[in-house]
């Protein structure tokens, strides 16, 4: 019954931090995006010191001060920041209170509650509040008016006020679970395992309003009473003890064990994880170690500062909601990289991580360095091209050396080595080769990947960057590299003097392959991209003549205009060879085929040609329209802004998590997904989720992968991932500039958040 949880978020009045794709701003489709503030979500987690120590409850006060009930007494928070975690340590600061033995803790107007095994007590109000209760075991609470409190040890019920007893009783054959107090009608509610009662604190009677089985807890609403179950939940009409409508199973989890309405949103802990329902009904998902130091959740409270605190069976999870702008993100991601990935000025991961913290890893090399310090630099060009940051510049002039030694490094002219390292570091790897400089080493093997990425980042360099030097730097690395390739007969050729793998452009492999290999359309697409970006800067008819003879000699402007639906599985007839590329969708392709697209389409040698190449990346950008990737969704722009889905493309942007460590992910198990039979294009569920709820992945990754085993080995740099569809969006004018800046004490620190111009 899928129109009852939209019917409560209504009546709730679900809060903003409910951000769901196509719907930011209406299902009006815009042309730029104004860069307001949005909510930013992120999460500190602090680990139990103790792991033998039972967590049980955890609050804030009015003063933001938050403990823990555990069953070794009371906790609070030591140390703790964004990415460094804190820890769970016994709370001494007033002894007056941790030195007893407390059973039980809760709120009574904004105030810490305490129970031991005689009395009800605070510190709060100088004091005065210590009521005798007479229950040896009691561990439930809730305060009514004027100081009264409904007290249980889980079988017996007790109101007290001011020392005297005013009720006893017990609930019929059921144990208590919880106990609220509702104060616009002056009576609490008590949750039993099988039964819901009422009890009035005039006619001291408990009242049976509702019987049922399999209930964990519950949440008083307006009009309405919220029951989870190891089942989902259902809501129960406080007047008639009836159901409205019908139990809600489809929710990531299920098996509820705690529910809570924390400001106007309504926030249930489970099993695997903690879920906020939005506004349209479906839900806000934090498990994994991202968000929370396990994902059995014990308890939820409002915490100080707007975020939520999650208490799991291993520590806390503080999920913190701050106000920014896409320019503020931008920025703080900008340090992110200039602080912990930038190896050599290669854009770099940071690998060897041990539970995630960021200071036992190492930036390593891979074999897509030049692929992703290429993106880097390209994010750092249009940064530059849109604030003329000086920062920005040195930036692009740092890793831009880094790409120029991958040619120099080796003994091929125009090659351009994959990576290179200090002699000494240990690997295992045999591409790598001996530098003639005896303090270095190479990798060879240099896929086309590469290829096509420095000539995306160059030729951009090439374009918008108006100093000479780097400019020059960039058109003489265009030159050197297609120079190599035309040389070749459109290869690429190693030390060895062969071909590397995928190195190939040449007609007769090209050609070769069957309309339903992606290669022979990708192939032919990055060549001509390629060819026509050398002519654009160097002005050398070699390669305006190449890319022309390959599109009417050798077919390439047709394999290119292959529309998407042939890619497919190569027919039974096809090569092995044909078959291994046909065997699924690479979504490497897709990156590779983006970011090409810059100079098929901004460097075309007439407009007949653009408007090929038109028609060609809108027909690629339909295919990949349910990823919702921001990157393609952002880069069709280059071709025509009107079609993009700009909503889309922002709420990729908005909702990518802060943390960027490949922490393990599991979906697949979510009840609150549809489930498809994966396509060619390894398409998993009817709609791709946020992606704060998946693992942290590179724009060549799958989108529909629910679940992952990263463990939280690795930290993924956002210069390619983040940066370069964000800059490229502000480039082509489809996001605007910070129209407010966020300017707030926010959890993550204070930071500078100022560049030369926005």
């Amino acid at each position: 019954m899928k129109i009852f949880p939209i019917l409560l978020a209504s009546l709730l009045l679900m809060s903003k931090t409910g951000l769901s794709a196509g719907n930011i701003k209406g299902d009006q489709q815009l042309s730029v995006w104004p860069d307001v503030q949005f909510i930013q979500n992120f999460s500190i987690r602090f680990l139990s010191a103790d792991t033998s120590a039972k967590l049980i409850k955890v609050f804030s006060d009015r003063n933001g001060y938050i403990q823990i009930l555990s069953s070794k007494g009371l906790l609070r928070l030591r140390n703790g920041r964004f990415l460094y975690p804190g820890t769970l340590v016994r709370d001494n600061q007033d002894r007056q209170t941790s030195d007893k033995n407390i059973s039980g803790l809760g709120l009574y107007h904004n105030q810490f509650v305490y129970l031991d095994n005689r009395a009800v007590l605070s510190n709060a109000w100088a004091g005065k509040l210590y009521a005798h209760h007479g229950l040896g075991h009691a561990s439930l609470l809730a305060g009514g008016r004027n100081f009264s409190f409904l007290i249980s040890d889980g079988q017996n019920l007790t109101l007290i006020r001011d020392s005297v007893r005013v009720w006893s009783g017990r609930l019929d054959r059921d144990k208590v679970l919880d106990i609220k107090f509702d104060e616009s009608e002056n009576v609490f509610w008590i949750l039993g395992q099988e039964s819901i009662y009422k009890m009035d604190t005039v006619q001291l009677r408990p009242e049976k309003r509702y019987s049922g089985s399999g209930m964990t807890c519950f949440e008083l609403v307006p009009g309405n009473i919220v029951i989870g179950t190891g089942n989902g939940y259902f809501v129960l009409d406080r007047s008639s003890g009836k159901p409205v409508g019908q139990v809600i199973s489809r929710m990531p989890c299920p098996d509820i064990t705690s529910v809570n309405l924390i400001g106007s949103s309504l926030w249930f802990g489970s099993s695997r994880g903690a879920m906020k329902l939005r506004e349209d009904g479906k839900f806000d998902y934090y498990a994994s170690e991202r968000w929370l130091p396990s994902d059995k959740v014990v308890s939820i409270a409002a915490g100080p500062e707007n975020s939520v605190l999650v208490l799991t069976d291993k520590g806390l999870g503080k999920i913190c909601f701050t106000e920014m702008t896409l320019y503020d993100k931008a920025i703080f991601f900008e340090k992110q990289v200039r602080e912990r990935h930038i190896r050599t000025g290669f854009n770099a991961t940071v690998s060897g991580i041990v539970n995630g913290d960021v200071t036992t890893g190492s930036m390593e090399d891979s074999d897509n360095d030049g692929l992703w310090t290429s993106m880097y630099l390209a994010a750092e060009t249009f940064r530059y091209a849109v604030t003329r940051s000086s920062e920005a510049l040195q930036n692009i002039r740092e890793s831009l050396d880094a790409m120029d030694r991958l040619y120099s490094i080796n003994p091929v002219p125009g090659f351009p080595a994959r990576s290179f390292l200090r002699r000494g570091y240990k690997y295992d790897d045999k591409p790598w080769r001996r530098a003639d400089d005896p303090e270095w080493d190479w990798k060879s093997t240099t896929s086309s990947d590469e290829v096509i990425g420095h000539i995306f980042a160059f030729g951009a360099i090439a374009e918008l960057v108006d100093n000479n030097e780097i400019r020059n730097q960039a058109v003489a690395l265009i030159d050197t590299l297609m120079s190599h390739i035309l040389k070749s007969d459109f290869y690429l050729i190693d030390w060895d003097g062969e071909p590397t793998l995928w190195g190939k452009w040449n007609p007769d492999y090209v050609n070769s392959l069957h309309d339903s290999s992606g290669d022979r359309k990708l192939n032919s697409s990055n060549i001509i991209a390629m060819l026509q970006t050398a002519y654009h800067f160097t002005g050398k008819e070699k390669y305006s003549d190449a890319a022309l003879t390959l599109m009417k000699d050798h077919h390439y402007l047709e394999n290119l205009r292959i529309p998407m639906k042939v890619i497919g599985r190569a027919p039974a007839g096809a090569s092995d060879w044909n078959k291994m590329l046909s065997g699924g969708w690479n979504h490497s392709d897709d990156e590779m085929y983006y970011v090409g697209y810059w100079g098929l389409y901004r460097y075309a040698l007439n407009d007949t040609l653009k408007t090929y190449y038109r028609d060609a990346i809108i027909d690629h950008w339909k295919a990949e329209r349910p990823e919702k990737e921001g990157l393609w969704n952002i880069m069709t722009a280059i071709a025509d802004t009107r079609v993009i889905d700009l909503n889309d493309a922002v709420w990729y942007l908005q909702k990518f998590p802060l943390d960027l460590i490949d922490w393990s992910v599991s979906n697949s198990h979510r009840k609150d997904i549809d489930l498809i039979t994966p396509d060619f294009r390894e398409q998993t569920t009817e709609e791709v989720l946020p992606p704060d709820e998946l693992r942290v992945s590179r724009h060549n990754a799958n989108r529909f992968d629910l679940d992952s085993n990263g463990g939280g080995r690795e930290e993924m740099s956002a210069g390619d991932i983040w940066l370069l569809p964000y800059w490229i969006g502000r480039y082509l004018g489809v996001i605007s500039g910070p129209v407010s800046s966020a300017g707030n004490d926010s959890s993550i620190g204070k930071q500078n958040l100022q560049d030369t111009d926005k």
